[in-house]
């Protein structure tokens, strides 16, 4: 994907975020690549996980398997988004 995609994903996952998590946006604008999430974020708890999928799921068009979810794609908000990213490449 060429730059000017990926940032675009970037804001996709941003606004799930945000409207998942109940972010503050300026926050989520904030994060980059190695803003930590999953231990981090107290908004993002085990439960909050499978809302945040299913909505990435919902914005992207992407299809995420039960097998492909661990603590490492949720480690890092540049984890998440190069997961996403990698999902719209299938």
């Amino acid at each position: 994907m060429d730059p000017e995609a990926d940032g675009a994903i970037a804001d996709q996952v941003r606004k799930v975020l945000v409207e998942e998590l109940g972010l503050d946006p300026v926050r989520a604008a904030a994060f980059d690549a190695d803003t930590p999430l999953f231990g981090a974020l107290p908004e993002l708890d085990s439960m909050a996980v499978a809302s945040v999928l299913t909505a990435l799921e919902d914005q992207l068009g992407i299809v995420i398997d039960d097998d492909e979810v661990d603590g490492d794609m949720l480690e890092t908000f540049g984890a998440l988004v190069a997961f996403a990213t990698g999902k719209l490449a299938d």
